[in-house]
């Protein structure tokens, strides 16, 4: 049962949202478009604010439908955030998109939405002011998994998260790692001043 629900993990977070908006209701494929990213941001660049809503759900919700695996098959030999992180590996690496996809975040998003609605919601104004102040996606991005297993841990300490042993902790230094991992070059741009900024 462990490795049908791991490979079922890893197929739903391939699922490249990005790629289907883009060809079935634009005509566009955005890995030719803007970064070649498959993620949201490149979506919200390439095909505009519509799409890149859509994608960003899309993207969220996959992660929370994975990490509920365990508990839609009424298995306990796996914990469900492990069963989440195979998915942010599909998305980064999807085998529906010759293994380019997106960035972590997203999916991400949604494995800590199923984990600790509390704690999501968190992090989303926390990206908001810090996408606001900065005006960079990725840098925003970065500094919210950052915070975010900072706060996780808080949370976890004083009781407002309650599982056992930290694990939403050390899940979000593993989801930290990878979406540094995957901003690489955009940490490059952001010191050659080359990035680009979100205008609103």
């Amino acid at each position: 049962m462990s490795l049908v629900i791991i490979v079922l993990a890893y197929l739903i977070g391939s699922v490249p949202f990005g790629l289907v908006v883009g060809k079935i209701f634009y005509g566009v494929d955005i890995r030719q478009h803007g970064s070649g990213n498959l993620g949201a941001t490149n979506t919200f660049r390439t095909l505009g604010k519509k799409a890149g809503i859509i994608v960003t759900l899309g993207d969220i919700l996959k992660g929370t439908l994975a990490a509920s695996l365990p508990v839609l098959f009424h298995y306990h030999g796996i914990h469900p955030l492990i069963i989440g992180l195979v998915a942010v590996v599909g998305h980064m690496y999807p085998i529906f998109a010759g293994f380019r996809g997106g960035k972590a975040v997203a999916t991400s998003a949604g494995i800590l939405l199923f984990a600790s609605p509390l704690l999501f919601v968190c992090l989303i104004i926390i990206f908001a002011i810090s996408l606001k102040t900065t005006k960079y996606v990725s840098l925003s991005s970065m500094l919210t998994a950052f915070i975010g297993t900072i706060l996780a841990f808080i949370m976890e300490y004083t009781g407002l998260i309650k599982d056992n042993g930290y694990i939403i902790t050390y899940i979000l230094i593993v989801l930290t790692i990878f979406v540094v991992y995957k901003h690489r070059p955009n940490i490059k741009r952001i010191k050659d001043k080359t990035e680009p900024k979100v205008k609103f």
